[in-house]
């Protein structure tokens, strides 16, 4: 195994970790919420979407650069 293949994997590895726990954080929250206020659920939902969507933002930009490691 060459070193690029292992900093590639290295870095879409780590750069997942934190989104994955930040989206697990942020529906759990967002569930809570809506139990304890069930008429605010559509704003509850749209938040958590667009918190989410923010947090995947990040998981994306570590693909890319896993991509420019390996194949550049």
């Amino acid at each position: 195994m060459d070193f690029k293949s292992l900093g590639a994997a290295l870095a879409i590895g780590l750069g997942a970790i934190g989104p994955g726990i930040g989206v697990g954080l942020v529906a759990g929250k967002a569930l809570e919420a809506i139990g304890r206020n069930p008429d605010a659920e559509g704003k509850i939902r749209t938040n958590m979407i667009l918190a989410i969507a923010f947090a995947e933002a990040i998981a994306i930009y570590a693909l890319v650069i896993a991509l420019i490691i390996k194949f550049v």
